[in-house]
């Protein structure tokens, strides 16, 4: 993992194609702008996380369809 330090107003650029922008620091929370092509999808790490465990109960559903079995 790379750790950086940023102050508000500061960006950093990730592939040349994404820049990640601190907007605001307020107490313990930090705001964040992001810009990235619409290709790239961008979330939070617990929507994320949902969609990756939703997907794999779909595969599984699916799976489970295409053999036979009940899920």
């Amino acid at each position: 993992m790379l750790v950086l330090s940023r102050k508000s107003n500061e960006s950093i650029v990730i592939n040349n194609n994404i820049t990640v922008t601190v907007v605001e620091i307020r107490g313990d929370k930090v705001r964040l702008g992001i810009v990235a092509p619409k290709e790239i999808p961008v979330h939070r790490q617990e929507v994320f996380d949902l969609i990756h465990r939703e997907e794999g109960s779909e595969s599984t559903n699916s799976n489970a369809v295409a053999s036979g079995q009940k899920s």
